[in-house]
């Protein structure tokens, strides 16, 4: 795994300002943009909840993502901030096709970024993954870790089957408390790339990726694919490729 350079891209970050839980204010995002840069992230999918408690408007989000672009080049920070959403799951039958599609990861048409329900996996998210496929898309399963259950590994298995992938938080192998819980994942090849979900500067995860990384780096069987993780796979994703795990 090469160091840190600037063609990382983060896939799940709430770095909208004022729009759902993520940054408070402008200058928070701004601050949340210069950890990414330090990091050597040179892009961050802008990812805010779509989903019933937060009313997020997505058909406001190509403007707020304009007006922060603007704001980070007059500040000097050169972080790009691409198209993005971070799509529930029960919202799915709420949204068309267009709507979808101006949430896919980079706007490419391809990728969703899907938020499981609370609460282990179940079924729900065979039938979403299954749902977004007849529709045309692909779903990258936001943070599993999350939704711990005896059967997490399994049922994963049974979702990248189905052509799903998954997104684990970078802060979960950087954190040692929640480490240990990752490395059941990361062992049975199923973590494909990581996202800081970092929703501010001012407190919780930061806008970082590297350390985590270089953590994959010494863990098989990804330690052989940790350029496929860090730097191929959300390339392709947000491109809308047709990314496929080669582990």
């Amino acid at each position: 795994m090469r160091g840190p350079t600037a063609d990382t891209i983060d896939l799940h970050c709430h770095l909208l300002p004022g729009i759902d839980d993520g940054a408070r204010d402008l200058a928070d995002a701004i601050e949340m943009a210069r950890q990414a840069e330090a990091d050597g992230i040179a892009a961050i999918c802008a990812t805010p909840h779509i989903r019933a408690d937060h009313r997020v408007r997505i058909d406001e989000l190509p403007g707020r993502r304009a007006e922060l672009g603007a704001a980070l080049l007059q500040a000097g920070c050169n972080t790009r901030v691409l198209p993005g959403g971070e799509v529930a799951a029960d919202m799915l039958d709420a949204l068309d096709g267009p709507e979808l599609a101006s949430v896919t990861l980079g706007r490419s048409g391809t990728w969703i970024l899907l938020e499981p329900a609370p609460g282990p996996l179940d079924e729900r998210m065979d039938k979403a993954v299954d749902a977004l496929r007849i529709r045309g898309f692909r779903a990258l399963l936001a943070h599993p870790e999350r939704h711990p259950a005896p059967d997490l590994v399994d049922r994963l298995g049974r979702l990248v089957d189905r052509g799903a992938l998954v997104q684990v938080t970078a802060a979960y192998f950087t954190d040692e408390s929640t480490r240990p819980a990752m490395l059941p994942l990361a062992r049975a090849g199923l973590i494909h790339v990581l996202g800081s979900d970092a929703h501010s500067s001012r407190v919780g995860r930061r806008v970082e990726l590297a350390p985590a990384l270089e953590i994959l780096a010494t863990i098989d069987p990804l330690a052989r694919h940790v350029e496929w993780v860090g730097h191929i796979a959300p390339r392709g994703i947000v491109c809308g490729g047709d990314v496929v795990s080669p582990f």
